[in-house]
């Protein structure tokens, strides 16, 4: 009886506070709580959370429970988490990815079943929407294309008057310059150099490390190749081993040059930049000028999905669509993580004048190529380009021969491709 009382003089007082009934069920409904899980630095959290915020002030009766690291760590709980079914409503996810958990397009949810009032994928082209696709399924939308690109300090090159790198030849001779003084013409982490290598390898050869059945196209001796070019970049001096790369040594100009991800621009190349250093974004490189872009792949630099276990898919589409095409994302992501394929996001990078820098200059660059590969799981596999720095340092420890090495690599892509 006190319950009842107390409920029936609670409504008396909301009622002649003004409030109406409509407004007293309102203020008892439970707010739907969906979960959202990236990858990135300080900065892309930041203006990520940022977002979030902006997202539930558009749409209080949604909570976003967010979760996100930097990539090594947010690669290995993703594992655990497709595995076990307990990934995120709204995910972050990475191009081969694809392949890997969603294989016959089931692994993620169809985006294309949301609802379209809510989730507007006509401001796609098909061409960009059908790298989300699997088995016919559209699982994921990128958010914008990314490639491995040379960023070369112009401050530092100009400092020994040497034009910027266009060729092997060119970096090798600028080695000899600028050794005296400790620096190195160019610098790669272990991922960057695999790619570079297999770029130098199909130069030089003419055969694809995949042929166009998907298999693996490189002989024994792509593979040595490869492992000599290493070790003779390294005995000459032109880039540091993988593993002493230190991304610091950009912002010094100690590396008077990168290989690095469209995507990652600033993350590698800020610090030079505030430094007061020029960066340029160079052609890629080649046996001539005229060959540049031989031997080159573009991937979406970074996509989303939505888990085929949501409970909640209109409300994980409504955040998809904010993330993708808002105003507000649009303004808080500039071109961090590349030019947006989304035309309205891209739009309202255009019309506030921020289609700029060097993330831009790099997106340019990569765009300019027409005919880039497209970059397949087997050139990412990490325990792959593992064991292929180890067999690099074995050759250059003179632990075995190049031929002796490259057998061993060449054997291990045989088997995973």
């Amino acid at each position: 009886m006190k319950r009842l009382t107390a409920a029936v003089t609670a409504c008396a007082m909301l009622l002649c506070s003004g409030c109406t009934s409509a407004q007293v069920v309102q203020s008892r409904k439970v707010r739907k709580e969906i979960t959202l899980s990236w990858w990135g630095n300080d900065a892309r959290n930041e203006y990520t959370l940022a977002a979030v915020q902006e997202f539930e002030a558009l749409y209080p009766e949604i909570k976003v429970n967010c979760s996100y690291s930097e990539w090594s760590g947010y690669e290995a709980r993703s594992r655990v988490r497709m595995i076990s079914d307990t990934e995120a409503d709204v995910m972050q996810v990475n191009f081969s990815w694809l392949s890997e958990y969603s294989p016959d397009g089931t692994g993620y949810y169809d985006l294309e079943q949301l609802d379209p009032d809510k989730l507007d994928l006509t401001v796609f082209t098909d061409n960009a929407l059908s790298y989300g696709r699997m088995n016919g399924t559209l699982n994921a939308v990128p958010i914008a294309m990314n490639a491995q690109t040379v960023y070369i300090n112009k401050t530092v090159y100009d400092s020994y008057g040497l034009a910027l790198p266009e060729t092997w030849d060119e970096l090798f001779a600028a080695a000899k310059v600028m050794q005296k003084d400790g620096v190195y013409p160019i610098s790669c982490g272990s991922k960057s150099m695999w790619l570079y290598l297999i770029a130098y390898a199909e130069q030089s050869s003419g055969r694809r490390f995949l042929d166009e059945n998907g298999k693996l196209g490189f002989t024994k001796d792509d593979f040595q190749c490869m492992i000599e070019m290493y070790v003779r970049l390294i005995g000459e001096n032109v880039t540091p081993q993988v593993e002493y790369y230190e991304r610091l040594n950009l912002g010094d100009g100690t590396y008077a040059g990168t290989v690095a991800w469209v995507s990652d621009a600033v993350n590698y190349m800020g610090d030079a930049i505030a430094n007061g250093y020029e960066i340029i974004p160079v052609n890629y490189t080649a046996l001539t000028p005229e060959r540049s872009g031989e031997g080159w792949y573009a991937k979406p630099a970074t996509m989303y999905a939505v888990s085929k276990n949501t409970e909640h898919p209109e409300e994980s589409a409504l955040l998809l669509d904010f993330l993708l095409n808002s105003e507000e994302m649009a303004m808080l992501q500039g071109v961090e993580k590349g030019i947006p394929l989304s035309s309205a996001a891209r739009e309202v990078l255009e019309g506030e004048n921020m289609l700029q820098g060097v993330q831009y200059d790099a997106s340019q660059k990569m765009e300019s190529y027409e005919d880039l590969g497209e970059m397949q799981p087997l050139l990412e596999n990490s325990a792959l380009i593992d064991l292929f720095v180890e067999d690099c340092n074995k050759a250059l420890y003179e632990k075995a021969d190049a031929a002796a090495a490259a057998a061993e690599v060449y054997h291990a892509y045989r088997e995973a491709g």
